[in-house]
C-alpha cells in the first residue's frame, strides 16, 4: 500500500510559478510510475504530466508543455511538479497518483494510489 500526499499549492498571479510536491509513504515510491492530474471547477479530471518509475521518461499534456516540468527528487519517495508562466486556466485541484504497473498512461482510471489533492489558484 502507498499513501500519497501533495503540497505546495496556493494563490499566485498569472505569470508566476509554483512547485508542487508529492510525497509517498509505504512501499518504495520509486518503483511506481507517477502522474499529476488536475480538476478545474466544473471540469473532469485531466492529465497534466507523467514520469516513469526510473525518471528517464516524461510526458506532458499539450496545455502545459513548455511551462511544466515533472521530476523525481533526490529522496526516492518524492516527485515534483514545477509550474511556470501560470495562467488563470491552470486553476484547479492538483492530484498526484501512482501506478504500480509502471505504465506510461494518461488515464486516471489506470492509477492505483491517489492523494487528496492540493488547490492551485491563479489570478488574472
Amino acid at each position: 500500500q502507498v499513501q500519497v500526499e501533495e503540497s505546495g499549492g496556493g494563490l499566485v498571479q498569472a505569470g508566476g510559478s509554483l512547485r508542487l510536491s508529492c510525497v509517498a509513504s509505504g512501499r518504495t515510491f520509486s518503483r511506481y510510475a507517477t502522474g499529476w492530474f488536475r480538476q478545474g471547477p466544473g471540469k473532469e479530471r485531466e492529465f497534466v504530466a507523467h514520469i516513469s518509475w526510473s525518471g528517464g521518461s516524461t510526458k506532458y499534456a499539450d496545455s502545459v508543455k513548455g511551462r511544466v516540468t515533472i521530476a523525481r527528487g533526490d529522496a526516492e519517495n518524492t516527485v515534483y511538479l514545477q509550474m511556470n508562466s501560470l495562467k488563470p486556466e491552470d486553476t484547479a485541484v492538483y492530484y498526484c497518483a501512482a501506478d504500480r504497473w509502471r505504465r506510461a498512461t494518461i488515464k486516471p482510471t489506470e492509477y492505483d494510489y491517489w492523494g487528496k489533492g492540493n488547490q492551485v489558484d491563479v489570478s488574472a
